[in-house]
């Protein structure tokens, strides 16, 4: 863990929870940072899925956990059927937005334009882009990781985003929801690779947050969290159990 940067530990629901289970978790998880005040060792956002954002913002309340969306349309506003705008998760509370998950690249076909114009959306209504990168299975035996790392960080950030507007996650593809992780040294390795590219491209790129995610679980957090360049993690499955979450968050480093 670098020093002068704020860690974070993000929560992604994806598509999990209904009102009454989405609420107690909020609540649950609202309880717990509000109880821990000053020892709360890093920052704390919570993403549910976007039925559930105006009631988790309203569990929220008087905690010191931050609010996301899992998604934005690069539009303000328009006959976009099924989508929600960036304006709109603002509307609700929200602080920040995932966007270029490999989920939504995979499933969806996003391409690193679409995920830049919905990053400039974000920044637009002041929200900050939690921007994804990572490289599938193939990629990463073929040697192309730090290639396709580069490609996506230079595609899908505007060069004008500054430091405090983004945050950047890796999220090696096949790490995601597999129980596998990529070493240490390799976790290192492409951290130390988005730094660069980031001090390259935008002023300030040294106080941007690299969040590592993909499987990330009690067991591995605490070893995983202090690795130089890793700001925090973007959390998944482990994050829809309190406990688990709770472990994750109390694994970062002491300051």
């Amino acid at each position: 863990m670098a020093s002068g940067r704020r860690p974070l530990i993000a929560a992604n629901w994806k598509m999990n929870g209904l009102k009454s289970d989405g609420v107690a978790l909020a609540q649950a998880v609202a309880a717990w940072a509000k109880s821990a005040g000053a020892a709360l060792r890093g920052e704390v956002l919570v993403s549910p899925p976007a039925t559930l954002i105006d009631a988790v913002s309203a569990a929220l309340t008087g905690s010191p956990v931050q609010l996301g969306g899992q998604d934005c349309h690069a539009q303000p506003s328009g006959a976009f059927t099924g989508d929600i705008s960036a304006a709109m998760l603002k509307d609700l509370g929200a602080s920040h937005v995932i966007l270029g998950h490999s989920e939504r690249r995979t499933l969806h076909g996003e391409t690193d334009d679409q995920v830049k114009a919905k990053v400039a959306a974000a920044r637009s209504v002041g929200l900050v882009a939690i921007v994804c990168v990572g490289e599938t299975e193939a990629q990463r035996d073929a040697g192309d990781t730090l290639a396709v790392i580069v490609r996506q960080i230079d595609g899908s950030i505007p060069s004008e985003a500054t430091a405090t507007e983004i945050v950047v996650a890796y999220e090696p593809v096949w790490a995601i929801g597999t129980g596998r992780t990529p070493t240490l040294a390799e976790i290192v390795e492409v951290h130390k690779a988005i730094r660069a590219r980031l001090a390259a491209r935008i002023p300030g790129g040294d106080a941007v947050r690299i969040l590592y995610g993909g499987s990330v679980k009690p067991s591995n957090a605490p070893e995983v969290l202090a690795l130089a360049d890793v700001d925090g993690a973007l959390v998944g499955g482990a994050s829809l159990k309190a406990d688990d979450f709770f472990a994750i968050v109390n694994a970062l480093p002491q300051a």
